[in-house]
């Protein structure tokens, strides 16, 4: 019979310090790939877990950027090269009438690459994960949290990983396939 590969290894806790401990003392021991689920959210939880990194910001100032370059560019071409007007002895690359349409633009590009940077960053949409797999996950939007060290985490073990895991005093230890 063929196994299944492995995703990771779950912990469940029943308090939301006792995950925060465990997220920290896991963090410590040198897994860097790990999650954490639980039905709100908690204060600390995504610095314990060594989550110090948010790349949303640079994707909407690039957006942004890319926005305003737009609107401009675009403007400046209509304007001065492709059908250039004499209208009131205005030159053809008068700027300040390109300030406001290069300012939509960049609102538009900038909220756009929002909304579709979180989107591509947190992996979604995600119709199936692994996680589902597990039974008592189901208690996770109730009144369980859960810890998981992913499989492809360097450290990871499964024997070694489970025994880290028990030093945690969890409620239960799952392995979740695939």
């Amino acid at each position: 019979m063929k196994r299944d590969p492995i995703y990771g290894m779950m912990a469940e806790f029943d308090t939301p310090q006792a995950l925060v401990e465990a997220a920290r003392k896991t963090h410590q021991a040198g897994y860097n790939k790990i999650d954490t689920y639980s039905p709100f959210p908690i204060e600390g939880l995504a610095e314990e877990m060594g989550f110090h990194r948010d790349e949303v910001p640079l994707v909407v100032l690039i957006g942004g950027i890319i926005g305003g370059l737009t609107g401009y560019l675009m403007q400046y071409w209509m304007s001065a090269v492709d059908y250039p007007l004499n209208i009131g002895g205005k030159p053809p690359h008068s700027w300040p009438a390109f300030i406001i349409i290069t300012f939509e633009m960049t609102i538009l590009f900038a909220g756009v690459s929002a909304v579709f940077g979180m989107l591509a960053l947190n992996g979604l949409p995600m119709p199936y994960h692994p996680v589902f797999n597990v039974p008592r996950f189901s208690s996770a939007s109730k009144d369980r949290f859960f810890l998981i060290v992913f499989s492809s985490d360097p450290k990871y073990n499964a024997a070694d990983t489970f025994d880290f895991f028990q030093s945690l005093d969890p409620r239960s230890i799952t392995e979740v396939p695939s």
